[in-house]
């Protein structure tokens, strides 16, 4: 089959002949229709993070969109989403024509939604759906603050947090193209960043916020958390912009707010289901969207660059 194999950490994967992966007992087959490049198939892949140094050669990946082809689970020709833990763990992932996937990881969809779109939205839609749900436990009538609001993950915590019952839903942001998908995701209003956590407080002083979804720490939570209401929640997905934040114990005592961590790792294979299935149904109605564009397999390279570098005007999308 086609893919994109990585043979050195570090660089891109090039398109190239691999192996197809074999059916076994628990495993199942998956023709890929559509697989997203994030920043966790990079992070994999430079062999530095976490998770040690992925065996090479091996194929990137962590998420996509496919038909099934062979399964003792599923009926073939089910359209699924499934996760995989390439580069966390031996295996391939979706970069390909075929993905061998556990059977516990597939997602059987029943949605209009097209596959780029699915695949666009994926893990990343999952993280903000659970943050505000399963972490946060959003109400009905809270405001909500999203830092980083023009990525994947802030534009769909935006738009959640709306069909959710939010009174109001503020996004921070780093650029006028990230303004403008913020506001097309639904935000109320839009924040500049500023590096400044004195003067970035002050422009997010206008809103005293009960869920914070941070994607983003640094500054950023820094300043946040001291706009917290009371029982205020921050909720931590990564750290794009820093891997420490400051934290006031006087206002997080005050205020009884706390602050939580979120990683998908942590949830079990129903709960991903669950996301996914309900991200989708408010996808089909337009509620939910993420920014996005489709790159063929065949230009990985570039689309790989692309994405280290930040020159995206949104979610790149391999079609297969």
């Amino acid at each position: 089959m086609r893919a994109a194999v990585l043979h050195t950490h570090g660089e891109p994967p090039s398109h190239a002949d691999h192996p197809d992966p074999v059916a076994a007992e628990g495993i199942s087959i998956v023709r890929v229709t559509a697989a997203p490049v994030v920043p966790l198939d990079l992070l994999c892949a430079s062999g530095t993070s976490y998770f040690g140094q992925p065996k090479l050669p091996y194929v990137p990946g962590v998420q996509g969109v496919g038909v099934v082809e062979q399964s003792e689970v599923v009926s073939p020709g089910t359209k699924v989403f499934f996760a995989t833990s390439a580069g966390m763990a031996a295996g391939d992932g979706s970069f390909a024509e075929r993905c061998a996937v556990p059977d516990a990881d597939l997602v059987v969809l029943d949605t209009p939604v097209p596959d780029p779109e699915v695949a666009a939205l994926g893990l990343s839609a999952v993280a903000a759906w659970m943050s505000l749900t399963w972490r946060a436990q959003l109400r009905a009538g809270e405001q909500v603050l999203v830092l980083g609001g023009g990525g994947a993950v802030g534009q769909v915590a935006i738009g959640a947090a709306r069909v959710l019952g939010a009174a109001r839903v503020v996004a921070l942001i780093r650029s006028d193209a990230a303004r403008e998908r913020a506001l097309a995701a639904g935000a109320d209003e839009v924040v500049a960043f500023s590096t400044d956590v004195d003067e970035l407080t002050t422009r997010l002083g206008a809103a005293t916020v009960d869920v914070v979804i941070d994607p983003v720490f640094g500054v950023a939570a820094t300043a946040a958390a001291r706009v917290l209401a009371a029982g205020g929640r921050l909720v931590n997905i990564g750290g794009s912009g820093g891997d420490a934040a400051t934290f006031s114990s006087s206002i997080l005592r005050s205020r009884t707010a706390s602050v939580l961590g979120y990683t998908n790792n942590a949830i079990t294979p129903e709960q991903r289901r669950d996301a996914v299935t309900a991200v989708l149904q408010h996808a089909a109605t337009g509620a939910i969207a993420v920014a996005h564009e489709t790159v063929t397999l065949a230009d990985i390279g570039a689309a790989w660059q692309r994405q280290a570098t930040g020159e995206t005007s949104g979610r790149l999308v391999l079609t297969i």
